[in-house]
């Protein structure tokens, strides 16, 4: 499979692109990189037999390359064309959603700013505000009894000695 998609990959990079780097992913997959144009597509096995994932994105100002924008599974069997035919419509929709993003300015979309101040962090809950909202939890207070049941248990000894 890994032959077929790297062939495919060289054969839908000289329809699409005059300047390209085509490169082998970790993961088994191919990636088409259209410096000059600032996008790249990425040919993947997908879950199917004969199916590979095409995504499509953005390369930022520096070289790295943002998230996938769009994606879409096609039929290893279909022809350069047609493969062709769909990364188009994949790279139209990432430039699209570019566009309704903004201007990018230090390698960023304009509503990345937004999108990233709504985005809750992951791992942390959020807090809950009013009167359920509690500050020592039970496993805390089993902790705090048990220390208190140990002093006491040392004051008692130390009493108790002759």
């Amino acid at each position: 499979m890994s032959a077929q998609l790297r062939e495919a990959a060289g054969e839908l990079a000289a329809m699409l692109w005059r300047e390209h780097t085509v490169y082998r992913e970790r993961s088994g997959g191919v990636v088409i990189r259209g410096e000059h144009v600032e996008r790249w597509i990425s040919l993947a096995p997908a879950g199917g037999r004969d199916e590979i994932l095409l995504r499509a994105g953005r390369i930022l100002d520096g070289g790295t390359t943002a998230p996938a924008r769009s994606e879409a599974v096609m039929p290893l069997t279909a022809g350069t064309a047609e493969l062709a035919t769909a990364c188009r419509r994949l790279l139209a929709e990432t430039a699209a959603e570019a566009a309704a993003d903004g201007p990018s300015t230090g390698g960023a979309p304009a509503g990345a700013a937004r999108k990233a101040a709504r985005v809750r962090p992951r791992g942390r809950k959020p807090r809950r505000s009013g009167p359920k909202a509690r500050h020592t939890g039970l496993g805390s207070w089993i902790v705090l009894l048990c220390l208190a049941g140990v002093v006491a248990y040392h004051l008692w000894s130390i009493r108790a000695a002759p």
